[in-house]
């Protein structure tokens, strides 16, 4: 898993993106999901929309379900909710694999529009 720093300031690309993100984390030793698209993505977080709302600062599991195919790839990345608001909540991406991460840089790149 690689590490990702927490500077505090945004200076990452967000780039629109519509894709089914499963936020998943444990209440009272029980595994919750909570199931919504998401609005726009980063390398370090997206933003979540859905009626239903996790505790700000819950460590979480935020799984990208990628279309495109029977074998598209679902990305797994440990997180954690960093803001809620009425149309849903912002993650924070703490942690994840090269892969994952090469998947996401991909994303953003594809879907860019800033050519730095």
């Amino acid at each position: 898993m690689t590490e990702i720093e927490n500077s505090g300031r945004r200076h990452y690309t967000r780039v629109a993106f519509s894709t089914r993100i499963i936020v998943i984390y444990n209440d009272n030793d029980h595994e919750v999901d909570v199931t919504g698209s998401s609005t726009n993505l980063s390398i370090k977080g997206l933003f979540v929309k859905t009626d239903k709302k996790v505790s700000q600062g819950m460590e979480c599991k935020v799984k990208i379900i990628l279309s495109g195919g029977v074998d598209a790839p679902e990305l797994l990345i440990q997180a954690r909710v960093a803001r809620i608001d009425k149309d849903g909540m912002g993650i924070v991406f703490d942690a994840m694999d090269l892969e994952t991460y090469t998947h996401l840089k991909n994303i953003v790149q594809y879907n860019t529009t800033d050519i730095d």
